[in-house]
């Protein structure tokens, strides 16, 4: 299968040459890191069949949140962290945009106008679910940013996980109505001013265009999923996710990247080539400055409120009759069990009849002296 490292490998040099002095660090860490993830430059471990002596050579990763070859390992540890946290309720799948005309100056200050957009998106939707027309309570929001479209061009948005209802003044559990949570024009509007007050608080110096904060601005809202398993798959498909799959690469000749994607007015999968240099530089726009965290936690999914999130998570479990979420107190850590299912243990790949057991270390590579 193509991926991403080897577009990389085979037109990065010339990529680099060009415009390597005005790549910001980010952009150089992701690509050392894609180039090298899952090779002998990182070194790993060796195991050997129990049975047939076969050798299998695993390699580590590099845990770039870029890498395509690393977020299906990153989002399975972060799910079983999320699994603690789940209500037994419906939920809701929130998006809020932003006018393409502000896409610009989103682009020249990523850290500071990216924070903005998720806590505008989180308060806003905090402060009219609190109305007593709708929820009438404090909610919890998870806002995951994602900085690209189908075909990998610049489109800064955010989506936003939504428990159906909150906690009332009172602390009594107040569910949302069937299937709707808020209006979307009037949070569309909220979005809108509280992404305005911002910018004018953080950034006075910047001038946008009067058209932008006049205009409508694009918010959905629809009903996701309802039970604790479907509510994780559909976090997985959002959380970790990056541009681009290796599994949407389709060829990498004569210059030109071959992708295919799913149009969003048909749902039809096409195909879109790219020269290699435009293909780099649509992925790695899209590569975060370091610092930046792309999920945030509003309301009563915020770390402060993980008391009362746990104590809604037994009585509304109890209410509804489902079991209880809990792992034991003596397992081990996440990312080790996680290792451990990856390597040991395993069914020998060449005789099918014996283990992988552990055999010895790979060391990094030492790199070359500049």
């Amino acid at each position: 299968m193509l991926e991403v490292a080897d577009v990389f490998q085979r037109h990065g040099a010339e990529y680099l040459q060009k415009y390597g002095s005005r790549m910001p660090p980010s952009h150089h860490r992701a690509f050392e890191d894609i180039l090298n993830c899952r090779t002998p430059a990182l070194g790993g471990h060796i195991y050997a069949c129990d049975y047939c002596d076969h050798q299998v050579y695993s390699y580590h990763s590099c845990k770039n949140r870029s890498c395509p070859k690393c977020h299906g390992g990153q989002t399975e540890l972060w799910l079983e962290k999320r699994r603690k946290e789940l209500l037994p309720v419906e939920y809701f799948h929130v998006v809020f945009t932003i006018p393409q005309e502000l896409r610009p100056y989103v682009r020249s200050r990523q850290k500071i106008i990216y924070g903005i957009l998720m806590k505008a998106a989180g308060r806003s939707l905090i402060k009219l679910a609190a109305d007593p027309h709708y929820v009438g309570g404090r909610i919890g929001v998870m806002a995951v940013l994602h900085t690209w479209s189908r075909t990998l061009d610049y489109h800064p948005h955010v989506h936003c996980l939504v428990p159906g209802g909150g906690v009332s003044p009172n602390r009594q559990w107040l569910e949302a109505r069937e299937n709707y949570l808020v209006p979307v024009k009037a949070l569309s509007r909220i979005f809108r001013g509280m992404v305005r007050g911002m910018l004018a608080k953080e950034l006075p110096e910047v001038k946008t265009p009067e058209s932008v904060w006049k205009n409508n601005w694009t918010v959905y809202c629809k009903p996701s999923v309802q039970g604790a398993d479907k509510v994780l798959n559909y976090l997985g498909r959002y959380v970790h996710r990056i541009a681009i799959a290796n599994s949407r690469i389709l060829s990498i000749d004569n210059g030109k990247v071959s992708f295919r994607y799913q149009n969003s007015r048909d749902q039809q999968w096409k195909t879109m080539k790219l020269d290699a240099e435009e293909f780099i530089r649509r992925f790695l726009q899209h590569v975060l400055p370091r610092g930046i965290h792309k999920v945030r936690y509003y309301g009563l999914w915020h770390p402060s409120n993980r008391d009362t999130l746990r104590s809604l998570q037994i009585i509304l479990s109890i209410d509804k009759d489902q079991p209880v979420l809990l792992s034991p107190p003596d397992e081990p850590s996440l990312e080790t069990a996680f290792n451990i299912s990856l390597s040991e243990g395993r069914p020998c790949p060449h005789c099918g009849r014996g283990v992988l057991l552990y055999q010895d270390v790979i060391y990094r590579q030492k790199k070359k002296p500049p």
